[in-house]
């Protein structure tokens, strides 16, 4: 099985901690992986992307042109990259910062949650990254959450491990907010 996800967002959202999240969660579950960060020369508010391609055997290029998910986390992302996702793909988009008003993907399935919104509530904005893990990880079937909670102690600093409890419950919220977008 092969997945490949791009995430698009602005420095200071967490796109490159959430692609090495992703990274050791598919390392945990024995899968390999290639992991392609690129961001701008600005230090916050600058382009941030990066790409994880996961599979089971080789993962060829980590550059992919049409993704099967997109993860978008700011409006500039989304009108730049929402229309590469392949047919048949999934776009996660974060409805707190991109506006989706009469806006529609043919042939892909299109998924708003306010991800701000959920990490405000959470108690950090900061979170909206583990946010977008959860759910890109209950959309795509890619990662059990397991693996992405597991892996936490991997990609975030010693420092920061006493973040970990509040990062999961980020993850968990995106997850269900998956589950909510798709009733809708």
């Amino acid at each position: 099985m092969r997945y490949d996800v791009f995430f698009a967002g602005y420095g200071g959202q967490g796109v490159l901690l959430a692609g090495n999240l992703l990274s050791y969660a598919a390392i945990h579950e024995g899968k390999n992986v290639s992991f392609f960060p690129a961001y701008g020369v600005e230090k916050r508010g600058g382009a941030a992307m990066c790409t994880v391609v996961i599979a089971d055997g080789d993962t060829g290029s980590p550059v992919v042109g049409h993704p099967s998910v997109s993860v978008i986390l700011n409006q500039l992302s989304w009108d730049k990259y929402a229309d590469k996702v392949k047919e048949g793909g999934i776009c996660l988009v974060n409805s707190s910062l991109v506006n989706l008003e009469g806006v529609s993907l043919d042939g892909r399935e299109l998924l708003a949650m306010p991800m701000n919104q959920i990490a405000i509530d959470l108690g950090d904005v900061r979170m909206v990254n583990m946010v977008a893990c959860g759910a890109y990880a209950a959309a795509s079937g890619a990662l059990p959450l397991d693996s992405l909670k597991e892996a936490l102690k991997d990609a975030l600093p010693e420092r920061n491990h006493k973040l970990i409890p509040a990062n999961i419950q980020a993850i968990e919220a995106g997850a269900a907010a998956v589950f909510s977008a798709r009733k809708a």
